[in-house]
């Protein structure tokens, strides 16, 4: 049996890094939350009918950000980095540090670039650790589509990084 409080309410940061990743924005993120969690909350009757309440919720908080943003072609997306712990080596000289502290910007902005698609698919395969059938099932695609887009991302960070690298910024 689905309860709220021991499979729903675990997705909660999922949901938010989600609705971040699409919005840009930490307030917009939080009330796409809560109101997936309302979404949720008010379904109750079809939870034992889904075969994955969390694509079910990731669904719904995709939707709501998406219907927040109006259209995501419309608009780049942008994450806050403020509040992410980059894994330095504490041998490693400060100018290493600003080395890398510079990559990871480069590739969040360049993931920030991407399509929405290809960006949400990229979020929920690389930094929730989801499987292509969740994936597919949260975005209403198909298997062999998540993995065009996962792939599309890939291929589009890898060459931008390439043409920065030889070209410079």
């Amino acid at each position: 049996m689905i309860t709220f409080r021991e499979h729903i309410l675990p997705l909660k940061n999922s949901l938010y890094r989600l609705a971040l990743r699409i919005t840009g924005s930490h307030e917009d993120a939080e009330d796409i939350v809560q109101e997936t969690m309302l979404r949720l909350w008010r379904g109750q009757s079809k939870w034992e009918q889904v075969k994955s309440i969390q694509a079910m919720a990731l669904t719904i908080c995709r939707n709501i950000a998406l219907d927040t943003i109006g259209s995501a072609k419309a608009r780049a997306t942008h994450v806050d980095t403020t509040h992410v712990a980059a894994d330095h080596d504490t041998a490693a000289t400060p100018e290493q540090n600003a080395i890398a502290a510079d990559q990871i910007s480069q590739v969040r902005h360049i993931i920030n670039t991407l399509p929405e698609k290809q960006r949400t698919a990229l979020q929920l395969r690389d930094f929730e650790q989801m499987s292509y059938r969740d994936i597919a099932d949260a975005m209403q695609i198909s298997i062999e589509q998540v993995k065009v887009n996962i792939f599309r991302a890939r291929q589009t960070i890898k060459q931008q990084l390439i043409h920065r690298d030889n070209y410079g910024l």
